[in-house]
């Protein structure tokens, strides 16, 4: 029985009591996972006053992400993917009430163990990251009919961006106004909720049954050459990799606000918020009317509106012109990512969507680290604004010879794709 009734098909899967359950565990474990994340950032800081070490964060969690990511995809396909959420949501919790340890006392804990049981737990967080990620996608199929799987996506990549504004500034709200303990106290109470709103899924086996009976690294394979024979979910994913590793103007915005822009902190704090805002108004826009119409064609303009953005900030000598294509680009940048997510869905055999899921965590994840180091080398190579420049005409290149590589993707209607599945 639906919770209540909605007359538009659009809303027609918010009638689905297990999607709405899904879709609360997942944003409250966004908004944990940013929370966490800044109040971890905070905590290194402090405690060493280290620029170093606040970059060794970053790589602390990808580094075991990357090695773990296609074991874990292979792991969604063959075991219950409600009971590896379950469990990993678990781990979480260990993770933040080891945070909230080691911040007691004026870091008394952290004076005994050292640095490195920070850096041990951040990575311990990128292998529960690994897991969760393809097992929250393969599950979103099971918890909503086929027919709503271009709805669900997009809902679903809604409730990711929101959850990935809010909890950041949750996080240095509630932290200005108390400490450590009450904060990381808070991050494991909506940790605990997720799990909560988890537990009240459906248990459905997964129908990958036979992936079982196959070795490992032939399992993973297998997941690898889909990905690299299909003719749609390759060009999208490979596409949105370029946009996000030549289009990263985000990570040199220290220095426009300091040397170009001369905003200071407050500037900088509003120019890091723009592309999220843009992302969540987007994210709500599409909620309601999902790009699923020439969806190919609305992925490349998307990807070349997000370069032209990328352009624009780079010439700006105003902080509010800056603020806005930030913001524009934010929207344009949430587009390719729904219709992506919605590719996945559609195009992805049930039995292979973890597998399929974790090597798309490789090609997105992957490219948003080695982006920010492309940007900073670049920058350093040619100078700030042709840096820039040069990343924003990459990046519309990129989509410009879609066009002409990838024929299949460009005639894509994914509003056909859900009406035949």
């Amino acid at each position: 029985m639906p919770l209540f009734k909605l007359n538009s098909e659009k809303l027609e899967v918010l009638q689905n009591k297990h999607f709405l359950f899904f879709s609360l565990s997942r944003f409250l474990l966004t908004i944990a996972i940013q929370m966490q994340s800044i109040l971890v950032g905070w905590q290194v800081y402090e405690y060493t006053k280290d620029a170093l070490s606040l970059g060794l964060i970053g790589l602390a969690e990808i580094i075991p992400f990357i090695t773990i990511i296609l074991f874990a995809g292979h792991i969604a396909d063959i075991f219950n993917r409600k009971k590896i959420i379950l469990i990993a949501l678990i781990f979480y919790l260990f993770t933040s009430t080891g945070f909230l340890l080691l911040s007691l006392n004026s870091f008394e804990y952290l004076n005994y163990f050292g640095i490195f049981s920070v850096y041990v737990l951040i990575g311990l967080t990128g292998i529960i990251r690994a897991f969760l990620g393809p097992s929250y996608f393969a599950l979103l199929s099971q918890v909503v009919e086929k027919k709503h799987y271009a709805t669900a996506a997009t809902w679903n990549s809604s409730v990711w961006q929101i959850g990935a504004v809010i909890g950041p500034a949750l996080g240095g709200i509630v932290f200005s106004y108390t400490n450590y303990v009450f904060s990381y106290g808070l991050v494991i109470f909506l940790f605990t909720i997720s799990l909560i709103s988890a537990l009240l899924l459906p248990m459905i086996k997964s129908n990958a049954v036979e992936n079982k009976r196959e070795p490992i690294f032939k399992s993973i394979s297998k997941g690898i050459r889909f990905v690299f024979k299909s003719n749609i979910v390759l060009p999208a994913i490979s596409l949105d990799l370029f946009a996000v590793l030549f289009g990263g103007a985000v990570a040199l915005l220290p220095i426009y606000a300091d040397q170009i822009l001369h905003t200071g902190a407050i500037g900088l704090g509003w120019l890091r918020a723009a592309p999220s805002i843009g992302a969540v108004i987007m994210a709500l826009v599409l909620a309601f009317f999902p790009p699923l119409k020439n969806a190919g064609k609305k992925l490349v303009v998307a990807v070349i509106g997000f370069g032209i953005t990328i352009i624009l900030f780079g010439i700006s000598t105003n902080f509010y012109f800056s603020f806005t294509v930030l913001l524009l680009g934010g929207a344009f940048d949430n587009i390719s990512v729904v219709i992506r997510h919605t590719i996945l869905q559609l195009y992805t055999p049930d039995e292979m969507r973890g597998r399929v899921s974790a090597v798309n965590s490789i090609f997105i994840g992957s490219s948003n680290e080695i982006g920010q180091f492309e940007s900073g080398a670049a920058a350093k190579l040619v100078g700030l604004v042709p840096s820039v420049i040069i990343g924003g005409s990459i990046t519309i290149a990129t989509a410009l010879a879609t066009i002409k590589l990838a024929p299949t993707l460009i005639k894509l209607n994914l509003s056909a794709t859900n009406e035949n599945k």
